[in-house]
């Protein structure tokens, strides 16, 4: 389309297509470099180090934080902090909240569907089905959070007494998040903690993280109080050793520890006397239907007995 300029004819509207489209293809891209998910806010590295995070095929996608072992620390007291919060809140209010989750996530579904892709090397429509079990497994958790001390708590006895028990949350649990399942998995460890009323220190996936990363942005737009899930980027074998051996963490969850590193990781465990939450094999089959187990492992139980008549 011509337009007339000062009564000449100027060809500038049909050139300019072919000028943008020049321009588009020498634009250089924004690399991205993420954060840290601590106590509700997104902190640099207290290290300043970042490394790089390619897909399956060896492509630059962004740059993730190195969390250092002063940022794990920060990480566990921001949990600690809002443990007794957390913990407080009724069960329905934490079922809000996990549903929630699910919403956010839901809306997002377009952006973890390429990111899974990208970091698991599978198609568009198995990431969109990994995706949608993920959104799924925090709905499933988010109606467990009203109901598990009721099913838990239930002690039938033969005798002059009575007995019942009161499941209550662990404290802070330490998390290492499974390395090849970045959504899903990261999912099924994180929400049966969260819907029992304990807190959370995630360390992600070293070379899948930026699911985790997106997730977070999730959980701080979703009314998760901040610091009851923190997520950690970086090396998980030295953040998996500093959360073993720190003494404010009540509990740890191994999943994401290959063979060797469980059986050290045990071991400095033990010296602060923490509960090792699950010594697995390898990874289990995330896409299989979820079980109350990794909620009861979440639960400290106290059991009443009281003597009937005389």
């Amino acid at each position: 389309m011509a337009v007339r300029v000062w009564g000449r004819i100027s060809v500038y509207e049909n050139k300019q297509p072919d000028q943008q489209n020049n321009r588009e293809n020498t634009r250089i891209s924004v690399a991205k470099t993420y954060k840290l998910y601590i106590g509700g806010k997104f902190p640099r590295s207290e290290s300043g180090r970042v490394y790089p995070v390619t897909d399956s095929q060896g492509n630059f996608l962004a740059n993730a934080a190195h969390a250092s072992r002063k940022d794990l620390r920060d990480a566990v007291v921001a949990a600690r902090k809002a443990f007794s919060g957390w913990s407080s809140a009724t069960a329905y209010n934490r079922g809000q909240v996990l549903y929630r989750v699910a919403e956010v996530l839901e809306g997002r579904r377009a952006q973890f569907v390429a990111e899974v892709a990208a970091a698991e090397g599978v198609s568009s429509s198995q990431a969109a089905s990994l995706v949608d079990s993920a959104i799924d497994r925090w709905v499933w958790y988010a109606g467990w959070t009203d109901k598990n001390a009721a099913v838990l708590g239930s002690n039938p006895v033969a005798g002059p007494y009575f007995s019942f028990s009161m499941p209550e949350p662990t404290g802070v649990v330490g998390i290492l998040a499974p390395q090849k399942s970045s959504l899903l998995g990261l999912t099924s460890v994180l929400a049966p903690v969260l819907a029992t009323g304990s807190t959370a220190v995630v360390v992600s996936s070293s070379e899948h993280p930026l699911p985790a990363i997106t997730l977070s942005e999730v959980l701080a737009t979703s009314d998760l109080p901040g610091g009851v899930a923190n997520i950690l980027t970086g090396q998980a074998d030295k953040l998996g050793s500093w959360l073993a051996s720190h003494a404010d963490v009540d509990a740890l969850d191994l999943t994401g520890a290959d063979e060797e590193q469980r059986v050290e990781l045990a071991r400095e465990a033990a010296g602060t006397v923490k509960r090792v939450l699950s010594l697995p094999d390898e990874e289990p089959d995330w896409t299989e239907e979820p079980s109350l187990t990794r909620m009861k492992n979440s639960l400290e139980t106290k059991t009443v007995w009281h003597p009937i008549g005389v």
